[in-house]
């Protein structure tokens, strides 16, 4: 199947919409439009890229949209040190709100075909510690739309039992990366994938001993050490995964009227201790990783301004 994206005018855009009837209602979010022409799939995005997905797009991109420009590939400045993953199929899996005090943890196992491989760089996709929030949710919203993909929650208060239980973070992160590749693994076609890489956490040996269950396709895994730069497939479980945690970040902030601090600074700790001033320890618990030395900074704080 091959991916075509191009980058529209909103004039481009609107004249497209004039010529097929597109679906507007109960589409993802991201996505402005969607209609099946000619045996391709036409994705209009919100943010003006239209993807053709077919055995026509090329054809068919060329002839609804012959003045709309293709996505350049981004010039890069030095080499991978591992090229050949984003010349393969690949499951990528990454996390994110592990280093957060206010939080979830969430993590993101993504399937990236050798085809869809270039349609991703096309799209922008990048190490998203190099993105903004607001370019991190416009890419999820795209990629959730065609990549195979299982984004797992582990929310504040069921992280805080695992803790309590004698879990340790990367126990915690082995497990919901084990059953977030298997979640993937069941909705592909398993003859079709080359690799499956991790960026890493832990070493393999203590990762295949925390996971509980059996690491599938051992033969196939690879850990890779900043792995966003080695895989695109893992820059895409990236996007997602931090995606998700934005989206928990803005609900609670919302929930307890107040904008919650991302990280464990000292800001941190004073965004912790007002809560605790306006809405108790117990209400500051239900939406933070309790071992973090933020708590006890947070509780510090506010024992020494009572004095």
């Amino acid at each position: 199947m091959t991916n075509v994206v191009k980058k529209a005018t909103a004039q481009e855009i609107n004249h497209l919409l004039d010529q097929l009837q597109f679906d507007t209602i109960g589409l993802p979010q991201g996505m402005k439009a969607r209609k099946k022409h000619q045996g391709t799939t036409i994705s209009v995005y919100n943010s003006n890229k239209v993807m053709f997905q077919g055995r026509n797009a090329e054809q068919l991109a060329q002839s609804l949209l012959p003045n709309a420009s293709a996505q350049p590939k981004k010039p890069t400045t030095k080499k991978s040190p591992h090229p050949q993953f984003n010349q393969y199929s690949c499951i990528g899996s990454d996390e994110a709100g592990s280093g957060d005090y206010f939080g979830p943890l969430t993590v993101c196992a993504a399937y990236v075909s050798d085809k869809n491989a270039q349609v991703l760089k096309t799209l922008g996709v990048d190490d998203s510690k190099k993105l903004t929030d607001d370019k991190i949710v416009e890419l999820a919203e795209q990629l959730v739309t065609f990549i195979p993909h299982s984004l797992l929650v582990l929310d504040n208060p069921k992280y805080n039992d695992r803790q309590a239980q004698g879990w340790s973070q990367v126990k915690m992160k082995a497990v919901l990366h084990n059953e977030a590749i298997k979640n993937v693994l069941s909705r592909i076609d398993s003859e079709e994938l080359d690799y499956i890489v991790v960026d890493q956490f832990a070493q393999p040996g203590v990762y295949k001993r925390y996971a509980l269950t059996d690491i599938p396709l051992p033969d196939k895994t690879h850990f890779e050490t900043k792995g966003e730069s080695k895989s695109i497939a893992i820059a895409a479980a990236s996007i997602i995964s931090r995606y998700a945690f934005v989206k928990h970040m803005d609900h609670i902030s919302k929930q307890l009227n107040t904008s919650v601090i991302k990280g464990a600074s000292k800001k941190v700790d004073l965004c912790a201790a007002r809560i605790i001033n306006r809405l108790g320890i117990d209400q500051l618990d239900q939406v933070t990783k309790k071992h973090f030395a933020n708590r006890d900074k947070a509780l510090s704080l506010v024992e020494q301004k009572r004095r």
